[in-house]
């Protein structure tokens, strides 16, 4: 039976599976990050603690930073039908994860170089008011993180066939495959939501080591401790900004997905004695979904239904083309 028109027709929205619950997430981070700001801005001025009104304009820049996920998955989600972006918006989440993990990383370079001048230019330092902004800081960082955690280990969503439509052009047959589902399958994870859960680990990480050079400070006078283990943290906090940078640019080129050897699978599926993939190409489009454009010259030319139903059975493809050309 013929397809209808009704039927070929398919949107782009290719967000990840949790990608509205991963939004209120880190909304309710920049909520208790900022109500923590504020507190510590206040107190350190109405007591005159001069550490915890500069953790508090830490915490500024903490919220910020974990505004620009907020701001990218409000702005996906209101713009995943918007036909100018052709693909959707499933990759803006990368673009915020790029632009957090160079944040990250400049906030790496200015822990280390405050340690430095600290290393070598000594100031006294107040144990026991320290001690006490960096377990209030930990204990924030610790909810947030738990928050953050993307515990959604299995994604859910249907797996629907391929709408398709086939074409004869001189001895070329073009079939167009959509959507597997509207939820994202198995595949890359949110770097986006990883982008703010490594801005909270960062902060966690270097409140971890202030504690313990403070505590190792005030019992044995190991003054130095503290802007060591301030390098040791930046360089830390610098490794993880590579990784994200390496993930998230890998999405932003349009890199073959990390998905277990996607593109060898399809052809795998696809090369029969009779047909041949002449041309491959792989990319993510958004959390757990993928598109395919792959090129199939065959000397048994067969109807495009027929290629979709072999690609039906690799999950996480959600929008596939399909260009068949006959030999002979």
């Amino acid at each position: 039976m013929a397809n209808s028109i009704d039927s070929l027709k398919h949107d782009h929205v290719f967000l990840g599976a949790d990608h509205e619950r991963n939004e209120r997430k880190v909304w309710l981070v920049i909520a208790l990050t900022t109500t923590m700001m504020v507190a510590e801005i206040v107190a350190g001025s109405i007591f005159g603690s001069m550490a915890l009104t500069a953790d508090g304009w830490h915490m500024s820049t903490h919220a910020g930073a974990m505004l620009i996920s907020a701001l990218a998955y409000m702005y996906a989600r209101r713009n995943a039908k918007n036909p100018l972006y052709t693909f959707g918006t499933g990759k803006l989440g990368d673009l915020a994860g790029f632009a957090s993990a160079v944040v990250l990383a400049l906030v790496a370079l200015f822990i280390a170089w405050e340690s430095f001048v600290r290393l070598a230019n000594p100031v006294a330092i107040d144990f026991d008011q320290a001690i006490l902004v960096a377990v209030i800081g930990l204990a924030v960082n610790l909810i947030s993180a738990w928050l953050l955690r993307d515990d959604h280990d299995h994604h859910h969503g249907g797996h629907h066939g391929h709408h398709g439509h086939h074409g004869a052009h001189a001895h070329t047959d073009h079939a167009h495959a959509g959507h597997h589902g509207k939820h994202a399958h198995s595949g890359a994870g949110d770097n986006n939501l990883r982008a703010a859960y490594l801005h909270v680990l960062a902060d966690a990480l270097t409140s971890v080591l202030a504690i313990a050079a403070l505590i190792l400070g005030r019992l044995y006078g190991w003054n130095a401790l503290d802007p060591i283990m301030g390098i040791v943290g930046g360089i830390v906090i610098a490794r993880w900004s590579w990784g994200l940078v390496r993930s998230t640019s890998r999405v932003l080129l349009d890199a073959q997905p990390d998905d277990g050897d996607l593109a060898g699978r399809i052809r795998k599926v696809m090369e029969t004695s009779d047909d041949t993939v002449m041309d491959l190409h792989v990319w993510q489009l958004g959390p757990g979904h993928n598109a395919a454009i792959v090129s199939v010259a065959t000397t048994s030319p067969k109807a495009p239904a027929s290629y979709k139903e072999k690609l039906n059975a690799i999950p996480g493809l959600s929008h596939v083309t399909v260009e068949v050309t006959a030999l002979g």
